[in-house]
This record gives C-alpha cells, structure tokens and sequence, in this order.
C-alpha cells in the first residue's frame, strides 16, 4: 500500500507538469484478471518435438481493448521444463507467428539448467499489428483527439509484457512466479521498463539497447528536432557513396517516423506548442526508469542496462551518468543499435555473446543468489589539456575485483539524434590493478580535443557465469 500510494503521488505531479498532456494509466486490476485474457489455445501442452526436456504450449491472448471496439490479441509462447513448477520466469519477446517460439543462448541455458519458465509475447512495430497498416495510424489519431499517452507505443508494449506474465499466471500447474526478470531490446526493451515500473509482479528488469532518460531516436512530435542536427542528418545521407546502405537508412527513418506524430498533425488539431513539446517526453514516460527509482527501490526491483554509447535510441547517457550514477549498467563503447550492415551498422548492442551473458548471470544472480551484482563503479578522470594526458582511477565500492579493466574514450563526439554520432570511433587502454578494489591508468591522446568522452568497461568471473558492466559515460569538456 505504501508503494502503491508513492507511485501515485508520483504520477500526478508528473501528469501536472506536462500542460494538457495526459500520462496513460495502466489499470493493474484489469491486467491482473486473467478472465479478460479470452485465451485461445494454438497448440496446447506438449514435449518439444526437439528436446523432449522441454514442454512448450503457444496461445493468443486479449492484451486490452485499446479503445472501444479494438481489442489487441497477440501470441504468447510459454517454455518450461517437462516435469515440475516454474517458480522463476523470464518474460521476453518474439513475432507475431502463430508458433511457439525458440529460446537460444542464455535463455535456453537458464532452462534447461536451472528450470527458469520463459514466456514469450508477440511484440513488433505497430503498423505490423493488426490491422496491419492500419493501426499505427489509428493509435497516431487517438493520441491527438485526447492527449493521452495511453495511445502511444510505449503504453501498448509495456502493457503486452504484463498481460503476458498474467496469461502464464493462468497456468498455475506450470508457473507460479515468486520471481520475474523482464527482458528485451529496443522495443522490446521499452516494454520491459514499462511492465518493471508498473507492475510489482516485476522484481528484475534488463533493457537492452532502450530508453533511459531521454526520448528514443528523436522527438516523439516530428519536426521539433533541433535544425542544426536535421542538417546534420540530411547531410550525412546525401554523402553515403552507397546507393543500398542509403536505402537501407531512409527505410530506418521511415519506420520510426511511422510511429510517431507530426507538428502538423497536432497543430492541425488545435495543439499549442508547448503541449506539442511536452508530448515529445511524455510519449515516453511509461518507460522512463529515471523518474521512479524511488519506487523501484523501495520495491526492491533490480536493473540492470545494457546499452550503446552510439545508439541514438538511448540516448542522453552522459546526462544519466551525471544525474544516476547509481544505476547498473553496461555501455558498450561503440555500441549501435542494430541496422543494415550496407548503412555501416556492424556493432548491435543486441546480438553481442558478452549481452547474452549478461542476462544469464544477472538471472543467476537475481533468481538464485549464486553470484553477486557487481556495483557501478565510482570513476575520476583528469584531462592534462597541455600535456594531452588521460589519467583515469577506478574504485569498486562494493569491493569488487574484476579480472578485465578497460578504459575506453572517444573524442569530440557528435550530439545525440544525429546519424554521425552512430559511428563515433572510440580507443581503448587497459587499466591496472593499484590497490583494493582499484584499477588506473593513463593515456596520451593527440589532436584537437574539445570533448572528451570516457566508460570504463570490468568484466568478473564467478561461479561459472561472466558479468561485463560499465561506468557511466563521462564527458570531459
């Protein structure tokens, strides 16, 4: 009750600040019901035809009547062990097939090793809903008549996690959940911090490649992007030598624009222009974990980010290092979101081996306690200007000692939301051990530098599973 009744006061001071902008309200009695799932069994209970360990049942399920007569049905895959209960439950994503789903890398390890259930919602754009090509449009038309960010992206991920989790609920011979890791990028990864921050069911949340602090890729009302960094965009793309790799990032561009609303939508619409500009953070805020720290931690809910440093769809890190430091995260320098390899994306975040792993020794870690959680550790740089030396020290305030240490800096970086700043270069050192739980190093760095900008990447080994987390980004100016 005392959580409930934070949240709650949280939320309307949130709702009072953003002009006429209403913040969609999820109601957690309803995505609690399971008699509101109408479930529809595709393939019920059976042995998978490829390991007979694991038992897989697919069904579809009513995530919500989004607004009167459209109801909103997606498939849900559950995996589990043949034999027994599954107590500890991963919720990630997958397509829209009418088929279950197959878990791979550290997903399948936790279970077959430790007897994890995974449950597995449908989710993809939302032109790719149904109706296709329809209801993005419809979404887009329901947000500027009422305001409401209830009709946004965000709002409908999030709720599909948690309408996922009360359909695996429902089979209580299989799952009875005491706790629950969401997981997911992109996307995938919005719906995860969405369904962590509303839904206490949720006690592990790991975004990967997702907003944190800022909006993703851009202003959520496009055409309020700065005209420098629209230049900056319009520019770079006329400069690809490429004819496929410029293709492949305008078909980008126009699937995220395909999600969002225009200036002259809602100005056509009678919108003034600073509830136009509220709605660009606000569109976003049933995600934004920034803004219920409090809450999570008094409801003992563990984070855990993995993100890109060049990722534009996270961006604003070197804002969230300096405002929450405490936050568990892993940058990866030089990190991209994920893209054509023909437009120059050949380091997503998503599909590193280390990422994986990741979320196989966060879920040891959470689910079972046998290894621990290394804390972001405490950074101080100094930048010798006249000397162009880089001294970095390292301290683990939890008394971690891990076995890699780097430091890694990228100079004069391009700002957030433009297309440059994906593909910023960054070098690395390694750091040494100088004491108890400290690791320093130093580096000579040439040329003209006016920004500096600096994470630290530690990866520790224990029990069998590898952890790879980070500094915050730092910048040096």
């Amino acid at each position: 009750m005392k959580f409930a009744a934070l949240l709650s006061v949280f939320l309307l001071s949130i709702v009072s600040v953003r002009a006429d902008i209403t913040i969609g309200k999820f109601d957690m009695a309803s995505i609690r019901d399971t008699k509101t799932l109408e479930t529809k069994i595709i393939e019920d209970w059976h042995a998978n035809p490829k390991d007979a360990a694991i038992r897989q049942k697919i069904v579809e399920i009513t995530v919500c009547e989004w607004w009167p007569g459209m109801k909103v049905r997606l498939p849900v895959t559950f995996l589990a062990p043949a034999t027994g209960v599954c107590t500890n439950v991963v919720i990630e994503n997958t397509g829209l097939q009418l088929k279950p789903a197959a878990a791979s890398g550290a997903k399948l390890r936790l279970l077959k090793e430790q007897g994890v259930g995974l449950v597995f919602i449908g989710m993809v754009p939302i032109d790719a809903m149904e109706p296709v090509g329809k209801l993005h449009l419809m979404m887009e038309e329901h947000f500027i008549q009422t305001k409401d960010t209830r009709y946004t992206p965000a709002w409908i991920w999030g709720i599909s996690d948690m309408r996922a989790l009360t359909a695996a609920i429902a089979e209580k011979e299989v799952f009875q959940p005491k706790k629950v890791l969401a997981t997911g990028g992109s996307k995938r990864g919005v719906a995860t911090a969405a369904a962590g921050i509303a839904d206490d069911r949720v006690t592990a949340i790991m975004p990967v490649v997702a907003p944190v602090i800022e909006s993703p890729g851009g202003p959520y009302v496009e055409g309020m992007l700065s005209a420098e960094i629209t230049k900056m965009n319009e520019d770079f793309i006329a400069a690809m030598t490429d004819p496929v790799g410029r293709e492949k990032l305008l078909v980008r561009q126009k699937a995220r624009s395909d999600e969002r609303i225009t200036v002259k939508m809602v100005r056509d619409a009678g919108w003034t222009d600073a509830e136009a500009k509220s709605a660009c953070n606000a569109a976003w805020e049933a995600c934004r974990t920034t803004n219920y720290l409090d809450v999570l931690k008094q409801r003992g809910t563990e984070i855990f980010y993995n993100q890109g440093s060049n990722d534009n769809v996270s961006p604003g890190l070197v804002e969230m290092g300096r405002l929450f430091p405490q936050v568990p995260v892993y940058i990866v320098p030089g990190g991209q979101h994920g893209g054509a390899k023909e437009a120059g994306f050949v380091k997503s975040v998503g599909g590193l081996p280390e990422v994986d792993e990741n979320l196989r020794a966060f879920a040891l870690h959470h689910f079972f306690g046998t290894r621990h959680m290394v804390a972001p550790p405490q950074v101080t740089t100094k930048w010798d200007k006249a000397a162009h030396r880089l001294a970095v020290k390292v301290v683990f305030p939890d008394h971690s000692e891990p076995q890699e240490n780097t430091v890694w800096w990228s100079v004069n970086r391009h700002p957030d939301y433009s297309i440059a700043m994906e593909f910023d270069a960054w070098s690395s050192a390694p750091l040494e051990k100088t004491g108890a739980d400290t690791y320093s190093g130093a580096v000579s760095i040439a040329g003209d530098v006016k920004t500096l900008d600096v994470i630290t990447v530690h990866v520790q080994e224990e029990n069998g599973s590898t952890l790879t987390v980070s500094s915050p980004e730092i910048r040096i100016e």
